[in-house]
């Protein structure tokens, strides 16, 4: 629904909150942004969790028991008319999601935590390409000179030394998921309008399909000769757990799909891409992690290129306006 028709069923009174946000930032902005702060947070938590339980039995752990805390949002399923298109959605979101997840996660093992922040905002310059793909909407000029500076600050980024710019699985892994997650942005927006699902709803259906997933690659995994992994009964490994299932997996997913519907894909590809300033910060503080000079040349090209597609129209440009 339109937000000037939403505003004008709310009493004049209660309208001075609306009117304070700044323009182009409002309470589904607000969301994104708090979202990026805690995944921000997740690379160095995640990079501690996968060494001590490995990634397939980590993400189905992980969304197993987000699973759980939503059961009760699956209560709008229950009839006849949602269960399909629940399942439906969900499904296609959930598989993406899980995908995402499984780049981010192995590509976090194998590379700094502070890199993966970085190489996951690549999204910001690849999600109008995919927005053009999938929706339609060809990029804005800039956009392809935008990508450009973001492949140099990826390179930079993720090369030893000017004289190897070679690219690790790791980060390669997290370039993958950077594309998936530009996927990810404009499917939840060309799906919004064929269901009605609340978003919790969404999150839960999501998170059920991707402990399925994860655990079945498990299973499939132990009969090809692996092993079982228990987690380990350690008070930092829950705590960590707790801080991913509830904030960064419950609320963020919550959030996204709250507010994504809400805003432009390219506008929430930018706040979530505020991400790496978060990442790297946090990596630094609790793992110790140091990028070097080029690095932090790589990431600030990569950010100024997200900002650079999102912030700057070109003129005869039509800007979003949420």
């Amino acid at each position: 629904m339109d937000s000037k028709v939403l505003q004008g069923a709310v009493p004049a009174g209660r309208r001075w909150w609306r009117g304070s946000w700044p323009a182009g930032f409002g309470p589904a902005e607000l969301m994104l942004l708090l979202v990026a702060a805690v995944w921000g947070g997740s690379y160095a938590v995640a990079k501690q969790a996968t060494q001590q339980l490995p990634v397939l039995e980590f993400v189905a752990l992980r969304f197993g028991l987000t699973f759980l805390v939503l059961l009760p949002a699956l209560r709008p399923l229950w009839s006849d008319a949602q269960w399909r298109q629940g399942l439906a959605v969900g499904g296609l979101l959930g598989a993406n999601l899980l995908a995402i997840f499984l780049c981010e996660t192995f590509g976090v093992s194998l590379t700094l935590a502070s890199n993966a922040a970085f190489l996951i905002s690549l999204c910001v310059a690849i999600t109008p390409f995919v927005e053009w793909w999938l929706l339609g909407r060809r990029p804005a000029r800039r956009v392809f000179w935008a990508a450009g500076l973001s492949a140099v600050g990826a390179a930079l980024l993720s090369a030893p030394s000017l004289a190897d710019l070679s690219m690790g699985w790791g980060d390669a892994l997290m370039l993958a998921a950077a594309f998936l997650r530009a996927v990810m942005v404009c499917l939840t927006r060309r799906l919004a309008g064929r269901h009605n699902l609340p978003a919790l709803t969404l999150t839960a259906v999501q998170s059920g399909v991707m402990a399925l997933g994860a655990a079945a690659l498990s299973l499939l995994s132990v009969a090809g000769g692996g092993a079982w992994h228990l987690p380990p009964a350690t008070a930092a490994f829950w705590w960590g757990m707790a801080y991913l299932v509830l904030l960064c997996t419950v609320f963020a997913f919550f959030a996204q799909n709250h507010a994504a519907s809400r805003s432009s894909p390219s506008r929430v590809s930018l706040l979530m891409g505020s991400e790496p300033v978060f990442g790297a910060a946090i990596a630094a503080l609790v793992l110790g992690e140091r990028i070097g000079a080029w690095g932090w040349a790589g990431g600030l090209l990569i950010v100024g290129a997200a900002l650079w597609v999102s912030l700057v129209p070109e003129a005869g440009e039509q800007k979003w306006r949420p």
